[in-house]
């Protein structure tokens, strides 16, 4: 069983993916999918359940096309020029959890949003314990507001966000962007701007204990 450091953030991304994925139909693709393990016993695929064709892409190395090449559609480098049978081939581009992985960042994300005809989704770390062996190394680590901009500087608006906020573990962002906001404004749940993530880094055991006492408070007082 992964540590809850990582667990939990999967756990929740999962959540939120399983309710967006239905949404969405067309053409979509896994990139850098690995075997497409949800890591619950599902692959993400199976949240894909309106999708026209599914696909998944990787690179060299380990959890890569060497682990997943009975799976892999496509063996594709981020960083390097987009082949150009590729270039707005999908409906819906979906990443989940690379990005840290990939020096050449903003290179890896125009890529991303050349392959889409209209949707991107991306699942990165605002913070967790590094992780790396030979095959990839760690990076980076990315807040809202930077996935925001990304997303502006490719042409595309997000239309939702979230981000999961579990104390003492890992903390994921999952981002949606579109090249035509205005077709997802009434279809996706609502989502508020994440503004604030891990307040309870350097928190005392007693600042989380009145903090989750306050909260438990006024959810008490709602009823």
């Amino acid at each position: 069983m992964p540590h809850r450091s990582f667990r939990l953030p999967r756990l929740r991304m999962n959540r939120v993916i399983s309710e967006l994925a239905p949404l969405f139909d067309g053409d979509v693709i896994n990139v850098s999918a690995w075997d497409d393990r949800d890591k619950e016993g599902r692959t993400y695929r199976d949240y894909f359940s309106k999708a026209s064709t599914y696909s998944t892409s990787n690179h060299e190395g380990e959890r890569g096309v060497a682990d997943a090449a009975d799976v892999s559609d496509y063996a594709l480098d981020l960083t390097a020029e987009l082949p150009k049978e590729l270039t707005g081939k999908f409906d819906v581009v979906f990443n989940h959890t690379t990005l840290e992985h990939i020096f050449d960042v903003t290179t890896a994300f125009h890529n991303l949003c050349l392959m889409t005809r209209d949707v991107v989704i991306v699942v990165v770390p605002f913070a967790q314990e590094m992780h790396y062996n030979e095959s990839y190394g760690d990076f980076w680590r990315f807040t809202p507001m930077v996935m925001h901009r990304l997303f502006e500087s490719n042409g595309l608006s997000v239309v939702f966000e979230a981000a999961n906020d579990d104390s003492n573990a890992g903390l994921y962002v999952l981002t949606v962007g579109s090249r035509d906001p205005d077709k997802w404004r009434d279809r996706l749940p609502d989502s508020a701007p994440v503004e604030q993530l891990g307040k309870w880094i350097g928190a005392t055991w007693r600042d989380r204990t009145r903090a989750t006492a306050s909260k438990f408070a006024k959810t008490i007082g709602a009823k």
